[in-house]
């Protein structure tokens, strides 16, 4: 097996909250006020969407039709893992704008940066205390992976995000079903659901976040019921589950960063419009590609190192 690879769950699709659109010749992000589940190909006019995102719109219309304006604001799922920090791995972030390769990923404590020696364990400060981040634009990021349906016990569908307000909702909710459940997690039958509201930050326009919470029409007392029996069936079948959230969690530390070049691609395209730029071509985007010429470790490791030496006459940042 190859050792520095990071061994993330199996992922079969994607779940968002907007899409990337063509403006001016400029594929740039639009936010949305429903989720969208997509499968993991990307075609020129957008992410190819799933098969269940039509199959989860249909639950309000006749005939097994969607109705119509249909909404997707809440999708039953599971989760992978009774531990809510393999659930969802929240992070700031740090990649390079023209590659997609991560560079640098810290907790608020501690940070791995790939630097001109090699891979370094340094103190993190967060964006708004490292002069690092703040000049090459650090940013917080979630991933969550989820189960939708029965088709793929340890298949899953991924969400990323950039937003404070999911990301901290998601780890109290993940924190306290933990709690209440006994560490059972990942026998809950749980939904996501969209969420709105209004900050003067917004200009009381409405921003959406994603919650975690008992599905439509179940109380909690019913959900814990039913993920007791879920437990006693999967034990009858046999079924590790402590065994599979310790190999999840040997997997996640195997490498440095859990983003590859062609996932950062899609992150920094999604969640960086301002520095992205894409320029639409008569192809399709091609992972790796669509941002020009490939650069090599050496390249990103001496563009940080440049990033952080402070010029003459400037003090570096105490952390950095």
């Amino acid at each position: 097996m190859l050792k520095g690879l990071t061994l993330t769950p199996p992922v079969v699709g994607r779940i968002s909250i907007g899409k990337v659109v063509v403006k001016d010749g400029r594929r740039l992000p639009e936010k949305d006020d429903e989720f969208t589940i997509t499968t993991q190909v990307q075609l020129r006019e957008g992410w190819m969407l799933h098969p269940l995102d039509a199959a989860l719109r249909k639950r309000g219309g006749k005939d097994g039709e969607s109705a119509p304006g249909a909404k997707l604001r809440n999708i039953p799922v599971r989760l992978l893992f009774d531990d809510p920090n393999l659930n969802l791995r929240a992070n700031y972030h740090l990649f390079d704008r023209s590659s997609g390769r991560p560079l640098c990923v810290g907790n608020g404590q501690t940070c791995r940066r790939a630097t001109v020696s090699g891979m370094q364990v340094l103190p993190c400060p967060a964006p708004e205390g490292c002069e690092l981040g703040a000049k090459a634009g650090c940013k917080p990021l979630g991933r969550l992976n989820v189960r939708i349906g029965e088709e793929d016990d340890l298949g899953s569908f991924i969400f990323r995000t950039a937003g404070f307000n999911s990301i901290r909702t998601l780890s109290t909710r993940l924190l306290y079903f933990q709690a209440l459940s006994g560490n059972t997690l990942s026998a809950l039958p749980l939904e996501l659901r969209l969420r709105g509201k209004s900050t003067t930050q917004s200009h009381r326009a409405p921003i959406y976040y994603v919650d975690l919470t008992v599905r439509a029409g179940s109380s909690l007392a019913q959900t814990l019921e039913e993920a007791r029996q879920e437990v006693r069936s999967r034990e009858a079948a046999g079924f590790d589950q402590a065994a599979l959230d310790e190999v999840a969690r040997a997997g996640f530390a195997a490498g440095a960063f859990e983003e590859s070049a062609e996932d950062g691609a899609a992150v920094v395209e999604e969640f960086y419009p301002d520095d992205f730029g894409i320029r639409e071509s008569s192809d399709p985007p091609q992972s790796g590609m669509r941002m020009g010429r490939q650069k090599s470790p050496r390249d990103l490791s001496q563009k940080l190192h440049d990033l952080a030496t402070p010029r003459e006459g400037v003090s570096p940042a105490a952390s950095t």
